[in-house]
């Protein structure tokens, strides 16, 4: 079974699967290309991943950037 792809864009705030070692899961998408870079909202600690990984690790887009 095929997983459904999660709509995301610039300046969401994302709940990933894991919880970042700061103690929440919630990031804020920074950066989108190939690469897609996500901040932590807790410690503010940035990684940059491919957008394939990073589309495995999302759960659920908590808040949409406002336009």
């Amino acid at each position: 079974m095929v997983k459904p792809r999660v709509p995301f864009e610039l300046n969401d705030i994302v709940e990933m699967k894991k919880a970042h070692p700061c103690g929440t899961n919630q990031w804020k998408i920074i950066r989108m290309g190939a690469d897609i870079r996500i901040k932590c909202m807790g410690c503010s600690h940035s990684v940059m991943m491919p957008r394939s990984e990073f589309q495995k690790k999302i759960k659920r887009v908590i808040d949409h950037a406002d336009e």
